[in-house]
């Protein structure tokens, strides 16, 4: 087999008579008579619950002119009334068992499909299979289509297309027709027109989904701690009394005209800030009915290597002194919108003084890459990421969580991607890649990449002053690329090891155990200490994080600038390594380090595969000890930031934004936006130092380990390590820079011309609150109750908007605070009213509290959440943390305390936190054009 692929080329090859793609033997697949395909896979992760979904082969590219957006109106519509749940009654019942709408229960409508899921469904709950199949079975094929329903949805998704109208959509809209030229795709975006949206009749709803919903093009993916054989039976018994379709419409899959001369289209927005070029090189895709043979596996294996190589010699290129471009990258993939059709394609962000040349980089090292190819040293290390992730993904296959199975499955129904099991995958791929040579790989790419068949799309901001290239200026660019000579690339590789010779260790000088969180701690000869959590949720995983009190409140309000650019010590590298050769040398290595300095604390955070850990402490310790200088690294930083920050101001959430801090910060020194005049005031010494004040003195970190840890090996490597950073036994913690938030009534309504005419609301409520874990279950609970309130009351029954934010949040230092938030977007014209609805409620909440149902509701879901969060090594992580921080442990007591909670006690919190009256409002208006 592996002979063909280096004699042949990959499009030969997917024809050749290849061995077929092993199916995974652990997913049950059927057929029912009428047509209906069906997945159903036993699987643990999480315990105690399921994943139901249904795929249906349609979108929006099935709608004619009269029915633009209606696919996706349907989709909203399986919401809204069934045969067996009318009204809003399977939201209600699905909610009453812990299943969350929007988070749990959603669905997406796409160009080419259209999918539903209801997740992490608590099985043991009596009746919830049954349930959850019979939703299945009525989005299948028994809609009500309420007319009265349908008229109140319409408002919905009118607000819906207002909060995405953004202009980006806006460059899609206008990039579709020219791209695809007399194909259906060229007005296929599932948002549709509203004029279509708000004035279709009932009937042509109707008449899209009997003619597209049905069996044949339906899936049931049902994955989960389940009985495969009584699922089998219950979709049998359920779903046999669909009617199939055999004089149904064809499912056309639309083709995708090639073109010989570049198409190029140059679009500027009032509303972009940022210059963005797409290159397309468009390609043949492999037919679904080749997925299933060895061909495809080896092609998706050499395209992901060869994107990764790209990817990196770009990388490389932007973190050079004066770089090209702000950002560039490279995937193959679909053709846009298009499934029939690939496309190997590249994005450049561009700066403004340098659009040209940031267009002609991406496209000069895409030609470098399709005439001289990759080097072996290049593919090596490509080659060794690709098996590590496959390693990792090999030795978590007992850990892999319903979600993972779930996805697979769809896209096996819906476009033949193959499922072998990640047992069959690990082994086919480790006998395949080792044989595949890096000649292989550049032909390739030049299959991949061909004189014609070129799209190039630019965006750029609407502004005086800016040119941007023309039409023709791009089409010369093209030509004189293809034409200029060019060179190979060189790979500058080291055979240095990350770190030369380990450093003088500590000792352990003291372990005892923690029965609060069952852990293991440790203090080291140099004052660290070391707390150890083993877990069994992840087998391949360790997460870590060491943290110390301080922070960036230690330095002066006058250094906010350089405070807002300590992220930049990371792109110098660590020890002798730049940051792209720090990449290099870590290739096939499970293990990365990263800090962070935030206003109150500094810290490091990792993580590792077990194999790994020595990797994991040797970049910690460089990451205290060796920051490595790199003035080039540095300017680079310097030079793409001001470009990316340059136009931001065109972007009317970003004034949105400002008036918001403004309102609750009252314009401190240290919530003010960076911009990008302040940009070239960054003094790179003073960054530096600054950051080894922070992790000079590692006397008063802590370090977190969660995950599949072994004590007694991790010791001595503790010791060696941790036991080596720097102590100058500092007492020292935080420091309060009188971050205060406005206190009172605050109001700022102001008007902000938009493209769109919208209304972006933002209120905030702060007051007083003792800081414990019962205060901050209520508060949770209060922002869960309001949201179920207002996605009844603002979006279903006014029309209103597509969706209202409602947060909140405990605050420790340095007063014990709570703070709740609710943010949505309307159109100019309903803002009053909604207004009144959103503190009407707040009002409500205080006065007679939440209805029993509702609080019933969350506090399903909450423990429901907290059962599977207490299966992951973040949460774990996490909550140690919080704990080392505020003396708050956010796990014991958490049941008791949420099944302890009344209707009262919300009631009586809401009043508490809201009586103190201190309101922030923000409302940025951009009225309708008369």
């Amino acid at each position: 087999m592996v002979a063909l692929i280096v004699c042949c080329n990959f499009q030969q090859v997917s024809a050749q008579q290849m061995p077929p793609i092993p199916v995974d033997k652990n997913v049950r697949i059927g057929k029912l008579d009428n047509g209906l395909t069906y997945y159903i896979r036993k699987n643990n992760l999480p315990a105690n619950r399921a994943d139901f979904y249904i795929a249906q082969k349609v979108g929006s590219i099935q709608e004619e002119a009269n029915q633009r957006g209606l696919a996706h109106f349907l989709e909203h519509m399986c919401f809204n009334g069934t045969t067996h749940f009318p009204g809003d009654a399977l939201k209600q019942y699905l909610e009453r068992i812990g299943v969350k709408f929007g988070e749990n229960l959603n669905a997406y409508t796409s160009i080419d499909e259209t999918v539903y899921n209801i997740s992490n469904v608590p099985v043991t709950t009596p009746g919830a299979i049954d349930s959850c199949l019979l939703i299945l079975h009525d989005w299948s094929n028994d809609l009500t289509l309420d007319p009265k329903e349908i008229d109140k949805e319409r408002g919905v998704i009118n607000e819906e297309w207002r909060t995405r109208m953004s202009a980006i959509q806006r460059f899609q809209e206008k990039m579709l027709p020219i791209m695809f030229e007399g194909t259906k795709y060229a007005h296929c975006f599932p948002i549709g027109t509203m004029d279509v949206v708000m004035n279709f009749k009932p009937q042509t709803l109707r008449d899209y989904y009997e003619k597209w919903y049905r069996p044949d093009l339906q899936g049931i993916v049902v994955v989960g701690d389940v009985d495969v054989d009584a699922i089998e039976a219950q979709i049998k018994k359920i779903f046999s009394d669909i009617p199939a379709q055999p004089n149904g419409a064809k499912r056309e899959y639309y083709p995708v005209n090639d073109n010989k001369d570049p198409i190029v289209i140059v679009y500027q927005d009032k509303e972009q800030p940022n210059i963005q070029a797409i290159i397309f090189n468009k390609h043949e895709a492999i037919p679904d009915d080749q997925k299933g043979n060895m061909g495809y596996l080896i092609q998706n294996y050499a395209a992901n290597l060869i994107t990764n190589m790209l990817n990196a010699r770009l990388n490389e290129l932007a973190q050079t002194a004066n770089p090209p471009y702000i950002y560039a990258g490279a995937y193959d993939a679909n053709f846009f919108v298009a499934k029939t059709k690939g496309a190997f394609t590249g994005v450049v962000v561009c700066k403004e003084d340098a659009i040209e040349n940031g267009i002609e980089t991406l496209l000069r090292e895409t030609e470098r890459a399709r005439q001289f190819g990759f080097t072996e040293t290049e593919y090596n290390r490509a080659r060794a990421e690709y098996l590590r992730h496959l390693e990792s993904a090999y030795n978590e296959r007992d850990k892999r969580k319903n979600e993972e199975y779930v996805n697979e499955y769809v896209r096996h129904f819906l476009d033949n991607e193959p499922i072998p099991g990640i047992e069959n995958e690990y082994t086919i791929i480790n006998q395949i890649a080792p044989a595949i040579p890096v000649t292989a790989l550049n032909q390739m790419m030049q299959e991949l990449v061909t004189d014609s068949n070129q799209v190039v799309a630019i965006l750029g901001p609407q502004k005086e002053g800016l040119k941007m290239p023309s039409e023709n200026a791009i089409k010369q660019i093209l030509k004189d690329i293809k034409a200029e000579k060019l060179t190979a690339y060189v790979d500058k590789v080291s055979d240095e090891p990350l770190m030369k010779a380990a450093p003088k260790g500590g000792k352990i000088v003291s372990e005892t155990t923690d029965d609060a969180f069952g852990t293991t701690m440790m203090t080291l000869s140099n004052g660290v200490k070391v707390i150890i959590k083993k877990t069994d949720f992840k087998a391949d995983e360790i997460r870590m994080k060491g943290v110390s009190l301080g922070g960036s409140s230690l330095f002066p309000d006058s250094e906010i600038i350089n405070i807002n650019g300590l992220d930049a010590v990371g792109v110098g590298g660590l020890g002798n390594f730049s940051a792209v050769d720090l990449e290099k040398v870590l290739a096939g290595k499970k293990a990365s380090v990263s800090y962070g300095i935030g206003d109150k604390t500094e810290a490091v955070n990792g993580s590792c595969s077990p194999k790994d850990f020595e990797t994991m402490m040797q970049l910690t310790y460089l990451t205290f000890t060796a920051p490595r200088r790199d003035n080039d690294a540095f300017a680079s930083y310097k030079n793409r930031n001001k470009a990316a920050l340059q136009n931001m101001e065109m972007n009317p959430q970003v004034a949105f934004s400002d008036s918001v801090q403004a309102g609750i910060y009252m314009k401190h020194p240290r919530k003010v936006r960076i911009k990008a005049d302040m940009i070239d005031k960054m003094d790179y010494d003073k960054i530096l130092s600054m950051y080894n004040d922070r992790f000079k003195d590692a006397s008063d970190f802590t370090f977190i380990f969660v995950g599949n840890v072994d004590v007694e090996q991790m010791k001595p490597l503790i010791e060696e390590y941790l036991g080596a950073l720097p102590a100058i036994n500092r007492k020292e913690t935080f420091k309060d820079n009188k971050i205060d938030m406005r206190q009172g009534v605050y109001k700022n309504e102001f008007i902000r011309k938009q493209e769109t005419a919208k209304a972006s609301n933002f209120v905030l409520l702060n007051g007083d609150c003792k800081y414990d874990l019962r205060n901050n279950i209520l508060l949770n609970m209060t922002c869960q109750i309001l949201d179920l309130v207002y996605t009844a009351k603002v979006r279903e029954d006014e029309g209103g908007t597509y969706g209202v934010y409602v947060g909140g949040q405990l605050i420790k230092y340095p007063e014990e605070k709570a703070i709740l938030q609710v943010i949505f977007e309307t159109a100019p014209e309903k803002r009053e009213k909604l207004m009144k609805i959103i503190f009407a409620e707040l009002e409500n909440i205080t006065k007679a509290g939440p209805s029993e149902t509702d609080l019933n509701k969350v506090k399903e879901f909450m423990l429901k959440k907290h059962t599977e969060d207490m299966k992951e090594n973040r949460y774990w992580l996490n909550s140690i943390d919080e704990y080392l921080f505020t003396g708050m442990n956010p796990i014991k007591d958490y049941d008791r305390i949420v099944n302890s909670v009344t209707v009262k006690d919300i009631q009586k919190f809401a009043d508490e936190l809201f009586k103190q009256k201190n309101e922030i409002e923000v409302s940025m208006i951009s009225p309708e054009e008369k």
